[in-house]
């Protein structure tokens, strides 16, 4: 079982990115949040900045598109060397056409959901997206509280990944520490975004390492 941990750009130095990004390469992706002021009451990086860090990031981007209309940037970013784009199920009437594009351009496609979204309405969806990423908070700021309600649209998802025997990787996002990943990892997460945990901590390697080795042994067997 592939435990996947993505530290998060957004509590990462601004003053320092690529020196902390140097600092993360023990982890498996950088998961880069883009928030558009609209979507959410917050505004982060756009394409030029994404496209210069990418040129100096020892890891491939997990992008995280928090932003209306994501059919009008979404492919952009996957253009600017975005391994992964994740957009949001609230933002998007056409989940299907956006992720055929992106994996048409050859992006890994990822669908969002709010913790008040339900998962029932996107399960039969599932072939077309290679990651779910399941909010365990709300979107748009950093440093919020994780919110145990949403693991039953975990265990749900999980489940029915399970039983159409697809590899889609099952993402967890907000307040990911060393206690709620467990929390995580049992209910059926395989990539997990974590941040200040990780960039706070004196060896961000051996904090990875950690929390790797937490949600692994939860992980329940698939």
């Amino acid at each position: 079982m592939v435990t996947r941990i993505n530290p998060s750009i957004l509590a990462a130095d601004f003053a320092n990115l690529e020196r902390d990004l140097g600092r993360i390469r023990t982890a498996d992706l950088v998961h880069v949040d883009i928030m558009d002021n609209h979507f959410v009451p917050n505004l982060t990086f756009g394409p030029p900045v994404v496209d210069r860090l990418a040129q100096v990031s020892p890891l491939p981007f997990d992008l995280h598109l928090m932003i209306e209309n994501p059919e009008r940037w979404a492919l952009g970013y996957a253009e600017a060397g975005a391994f992964s784009v994740t957009f949001h199920a609230e933002a998007t009437t056409n989940p299907v056409g956006l992720a055929r594009k992106l994996r048409s351009i050859g992006a890994r496609a990822g669908i969002a959901l709010k913790p008040g979204t339900a998962i029932e309405p996107y399960l039969e969806l599932l072939p077309e997206f290679d990651q779910v990423l399941v909010m365990t908070v709300e979107p748009g700021f950093g440093g919020q509280s994780f919110m145990p309600s949403t693991m039953r649209k975990l265990r749900t998802l999980s489940e029915a990944v399970k039983k159409s025997g697809l590899d889609v990787w099952l993402q967890v996002d907000g307040g990911i520490t060393e206690d709620t990943i467990v929390i995580a990892a049992e209910a059926g997460a395989n990539t997990f975004v974590v941040g200040s945990s990780v960039f706070n901590a004196a060896d961000p390697a051996k904090q990875i390492a950690l929390l790797r080795a937490a949600a692994t042994e939860h992980q329940h067997a698939h």
